[in-house]
């Protein structure tokens, strides 16, 4: 390997090529620093980079609506008022949020909104999807923090599922949602009914249209079954996470369309 070049006898000042090599590399010193101070970089053990604080609700986007009783609803809810021509499209929030996009968007384009049942681990890995929901005018609600067939738990671990996903909804939109469902049930026992009343949920939202997507029958089958069952103030169980939702949802929509059928929101239906 060659020797490095001499430098300057002791002693002796800079050369003034010597002095723009210093001035160089200690600009480089202090471009280097401050690229390692900046907030994107690999920052030495010994100066832990601080956590990155978890989204929070924005004051400028839509206000997200708290839980609200309606009289003359039961404590478990499956249809709306009979007598007005509209429906209500309940997604159970979980799968590939690029899926959940899309069936907004379908459900914008076409002047729709639909109620959303988020589970509190799908929010945690995908927080940007609440606020999108809201800010399409949509509802959002609770499907339990890790979607477990919640009548099944003890009432400690039911409590826990329930007030985990309210928690990380109150976290990112400032409200614990304004619906609970209950996981791997249509319906919630008398005690799911308590623990859901407890955590701040007049009502919990069951349905009588299931359409049978997460079975992925096909996006014809998934149109036909809805369809063939959807009456005035329906409420039709789908999900977000499937294809073959999302490839049925715009003839869906044509349907109930040309049926004089609007899709409303959950609280619109009760309202």
């Amino acid at each position: 390997m060659p020797s490095a070049p001499p430098g300057p006898a002791a002693g002796t000042a800079p050369t003034a090529p010597d002095r723009r090599s210093a001035l160089r590399t200690g600009a480089g010193l202090a471009g280097a620093l401050a690229t390692a101070c900046s907030p994107g970089a690999t920052v030495h053990p010994s100066h832990p980079a601080r956590p990155t604080p978890a989204p929070r609700a924005s004051a400028g986007s839509r206000p997200a609506a708290a839980p609200r009783a309606f009289p003359g609803q039961p404590a478990q809810i499956t249809h709306g008022p009979r007598d007005r021509p509209r429906v209500a499209l309940t997604f159970h929030g979980q799968g590939d949020p690029a899926l959940a996009t899309s069936i907004l968007d379908t459900a914008e384009r076409a002047g729709a909104k639909i109620t959303v049942l988020a589970v509190g681990t799908w929010l945690d890995e995908h927080p940007d999807v609440a606020r999108r929901i809201l800010d399409g005018g949509h509802d959002l609600g609770n499907h339990t923090l890790r979607h477990l067939g919640i009548n099944t738990l003890s009432e400690t671990d039911a409590r826990a599922e329930i007030q985990g996903c309210a928690r990380r909804l109150r976290r990112l939109t400032g409200s614990i949602g304004t619906w609970f469902r209950p996981s791997r049930a249509p319906g919630a026992t008398p005690l799911v009914e308590r623990l859901a009343r407890d955590a701040g949920y007049p009502h919990v939202l069951s349905y009588d249209v299931d359409s049978l997507d997460h079975t992925s029958p096909g996006a014809a089958a998934v149109t036909r079954k809805v369809i063939g069952e959807v009456r005035n103030g329906s409420v039709v169980s789908l999900h977000l996470g499937y294809a073959d939702t999302r490839t049925a949802l715009p003839a869906l929509l044509h349907e109930l369309d040309r049926r004089g059928l609007a899709a409303v929101t959950t609280t619109e239906l009760l309202s």
